[in-house]
């Protein structure tokens, strides 16, 4: 361990830390000292990447590893899903899963059959093959706990990562913001949201964003990467799409100018976030992807995903570095916002 690195985590040793994702600084103090070493890493561990690529010749194997710990409903079926997102936006096809599967004591048998059940569902959808894994009666855990790791493959020239943006790049956002934290808030905490004034018929709808319009990017990314000049995407989870765009310039060494009235947020979005006290940009966003490309290559890439029926819009520039990142709506400039966490898990934290 290099002398930085130990004197850093040194000084944080007490620092208490929240629900959702390690923080962005800690997480690349400690990756610092675990650079791979073998050369057929292409792609290693790093802030923001979406996967790792490891050279198998003619293909490059993409590889991710996503939990499922925000939901407790059809855990099985997020699982494939978050994680062949990550494969898809990384350029590669989701092949292949693993997934462990914790699980309370005392816990019904028929939870792991359903479980199963939904994994068997999502893979079959997608084409993927569930190639091992583990399972587990866990002490100490109150609910039932996936963890999955889902491998994909591609063409060299095909693979896309996070750090790749260039500054004059368009940035192209599919979709809506936020539609896996409203479906998750409206099937979680339907008695809270009818407390705050919404109506069964709202959070009903809400609650059925996880299919319509879905958390699933792996077509948006397929059509996005065959027919532009693409250059970057991220698959904007935890964090929204603040998160994921701090992430993607961070990794690129970039600054990123957004058009906040150019991002699309559905009605369902807005009640709940606003009954809640919620911000939908910094609310966890599968579903949407980020894609930046050549401005040449842009307005072919949003007619392509909108003839599949995919929203798409351009939000945005990549900037150079010293401009910061920042969101511009009627005329007026701000900095992006920083999320400390999740807006989800801030609400399930209050």
């Amino acid at each position: 361990m290099n002398e930085g690195t130990r004197l850093m985590t040194d000084e944080l040793a007490n620092r208490r830390l929240k629900a959702g994702k390690l923080p962005a600084d800690l997480l690349a103090n400690f990756l610092s000292d675990l650079a791979p070493t073998d050369p057929r890493i292409l792609l290693g561990p790093g802030v923001g990447e979406d996967a790792a690529f490891v050279s198998f010749g003619s293909k490059t194997l993409i590889a991710k590893s996503d939990p499922i710990t925000f939901a407790t409903d059809r855990i099985g079926w997020y699982a494939i899903q978050v994680n062949a997102n990550d494969i898809a936006a990384s350029g590669g096809t989701p092949k292949w899963f693993l997934g462990t599967l914790l699980l309370p004591e005392n816990e019904p048998a028929s939870t792991a059959r359903d479980i199963f059940a939904q994994i068997h569902d999502a893979a079959s959808e997608l084409g993927i093959s569930l190639i091992g894994g583990h399972t587990e009666i866990t002490i100490g855990i109150p609910r039932p706990i996936i963890a999955g790791t889902m491998l994909g493959e591609a063409a060299p020239s095909e693979t896309v990562k996070t750090s790749s943006a260039n500054i004059g790049d368009d940035v192209i956002l599919t979709s809506a913001i936020a539609i896996e934290g409203t479906a998750i808030i409206a099937r979680e905490c339907e008695s809270e949201l009818l407390s705050a004034g919404l109506s069964k018929i709202q959070i009903s709808k809400a609650a059925e964003f996880l299919d319509t319009p879905g958390i699933s990017v792996v077509k948006a990314a397929s059509i996005a990467t065959s027919t532009g000049d693409v250059t970057a995407m991220h698959d904007p989870t935890e964090g929204g799409l603040a998160g994921a765009l701090h992430e993607m310039a961070r990794a690129s060494k970039t600054g990123i100018n957004i058009n906040a009235e150019r991002v699309l947020i559905y009605p369902e979005t807005k009640a709940i976030c606003t009954a809640l006290d919620l911000d939908p940009w910094g609310l966890i966003a599968s579903g949407a992807l980020v894609i930046t490309c050549n401005p040449s290559g842009s307005q072919e890439i949003v007619d392509s995903l909108e003839n599949n029926a995919i929203p798409a819009n351009v939000i945005g520039k990549i900037t150079n570095s010293e401009s910061g990142l920042t969101r511009t709506s009627s005329g007026i400039s701000e900095p992006l916002p920083v999320f400390e966490r999740d807006e989800i898990a801030r609400l399930y934290s209050s």
